[in-house]
C-alpha cells in the first residue's frame, strides 16, 4: 500500500478528531476510519466525541455497516489496550479481524496496545505524520508525561520587543485582527493566567468575547498577596476563578485558593489535579521571565506590531544569556500575518 493514501487518510482521523470540539479532554483528540484496500473505499469512520463515551476506534467499527473482517484501521493514536471509562479497542480489533492498523502517534506511554495487536497477528505501520499527530495532541503528550498543563505564553510587542511604553501604556499595541485571534486562542485553553502586577495595572476582564464560547478559568498570580477582590477578574460571573497567594484572606466559595511554595513544578501539578490540562499565560515580564527561566513554557504566540516605543517595558527580564549557545532557543517556527502585525507561534526547546 502507497503511504501516500495513509497520509491522505491520516489527515482525515485529524479532521474527524477535531470534531469532538474540546468535550473529549481529558482524553486525546482522536479520529479512526475503517478502510478496504481492495475495493479503495472508506467503508466507516468514527471520532471520540466525548470524555466517557466510545473511543474513535470502536465508533468507527460499530458505525461500519459492513464486515469489518481484513479491513485496515487508519487511527492517529494507539489503541488502548486497558479498560477505563470504555472497554479496550485493541481487543475488539482483534475481535472484528481486522488485519492491519495504521497508527500516526504512539507516545511511549503503554504501548501495549499496539504489543497486543502485533501478538494477535495484527499488523501494525506506525510513524505516518507523526509530527501532525503530536501537534494535534500536544496538551494529552504533555498531560500524561508530567501530570503537568501544557503551558502556552502568549505575548503582544513592538518590533523593539515593548509590552508597554516608559508611562506603562499598552493599549493597544497590535491591531484589531490580532487581538480578535487571541480571544479564539483563549477559547482553545482551559484556563487564562496572569500575575498580580498585570491585574493592578490593567485590572483586564480575562474572558472570552466571542458569541457562543465559554470563557475559560481565570488563574491569578498573586504570591506577594498584592491583589485585593475588587478587582474585574474576581467577578462572580460563573467562570472557574483560581487564586495563587500566600496571605490567609478569606474568599468566597466561587473561589479557589491555592498557596505558592516557589515551586513551580509543583505548582502546574497542582493545577493538573485541579483539571487544569492547558493554560494560556498574558501577563506582563514579571511572571513571563520566571515561567521562561523555569522552563514551564511549553509554546509561545508572540505578535509583532510594526512599532518602535525605543524606551519601554520589554515582554521578559532579568535572563541572562551569558554565552549564545546557552540561550533559550525555539523550534517549529510558524509565522502569520494579521494585516501589518505579525505572529511568530513556536515551541520553547527543551534544555
Amino acid at each position: 500500500m502507497n503511504n501516500q493514501i495513509y497520509k491522505k487518510l491520516m489527515r482525515r482521523c485529524f479532521s474527524l478528531a477535531k470534531k469532538s470540539k474540546g468535550q473529549n479532554m481529558p482524553n486525546p483528540f482522536v479520529g479512526a476510519i475503517i478502510y478496504d484496500e481492495e475495493k479503495k473505499e472508506i467503508i466507516s469512520e468514527g471520532f471520540h466525541k466525548k470524555y466517557g463515551f466510545n473511543h474513535a476506534e470502536r465508533n468507527a467499527i460499530l458505525n461500519s455497516k459492513k464486515d469489518v473482517k481484513n479491513k485496515t484501521l487508519i487511527v492517529n493514536l494507539e489503541p488502548c489496550s486497558h479498560f477505563g471509562k470504555t472497554p479496550p479497542c485493541a481487543d475488539l480489533i482483534i475481535e472484528k479481524g481486522i488485519k492491519k492498523v495504521v497508527v500516526a502517534l504512539n507516545p511511549k506511554v503503554h504501548s501495549q496496545g499496539i504489543k497486543k495487536l502485533q501478538n494477535a497477528g495484527v499488523e501494525v505501520i506506525e510513524g505516518i505524520l507523526e509530527k501532525e499527530a503530536k501537534e494535534l495532541n500536544k496538551v494529552f503528550i504533555k498531560n500524561i508525561l508530567y501530570k503537568k498543563p501544557y503551558v502556552m505564553l502568549k505575548t503582544a510587542a513592538t518590533l523593539d520587543s515593548k509590552i508597554a511604553n516608559e508611562k506603562g501604556e499598552s493599549k493597544w499595541i497590535t491591531g484589531e485582527l490580532s487581538r480578535a485571534y487571541v480571544q479564539k486562542l483563549r477559547s482553545q485553553y482551559c484556563a487564562i493566567m496572569t500575575g498580580s502586577g498585570t491585574i493592578l495595572k490593567d485590572n483586564p476582564n480575562l474572558n472570552v468575547r466571542i458569541k457562543n464560547k465559554i470563557s475559560p478559568t481565570r488563574i491569578i498570580f498573586d504570591p506577594n498577596n498584592k491583589v485585593s477582590l475588587d478587582y474585574n477578574v474576581f467577578k462572580n460571573d460563573g467562570v472557574r476563578i483560581i487564586l495563587i497567594n500566600n496571605s490567609k484572606i478569606k474568599v468566597p466559595d466561587y473561589i479557589k485558593k491555592i498557596p505558592y511554595d516557589g515551586n513551580f513544578d509543583n505548582l502546574f501539578k497542582t493545577l493538573f489535579k485541579l483539571n487544569i490540562y492547558s493554560i494560556m499565560v498574558e501577563a506582563g515580564r514579571g511572571l513571563n521571565s520566571l515561567l521562561i527561566k523555569n522552563q514551564q513554557i511549553d509554546e509561545i504566540n508572540h505578535f509583532i506590531a510594526p512599532k518602535i516605543f525605543g524606551s519601554g517595558i520589554n515582554f521578559v527580564d532579568d535572563i541572562i544569556c551569558d554565552n549564545i549557545d546557552n540561550c533559550i532557543k525555539l523550534e517549529d517556527i510558524k509565522i502569520k500575518r494579521f494585516k501589518d502585525d505579525i505572529l511568530i507561534n513556536a515551541k520553547i526547546k527543551k534544555r
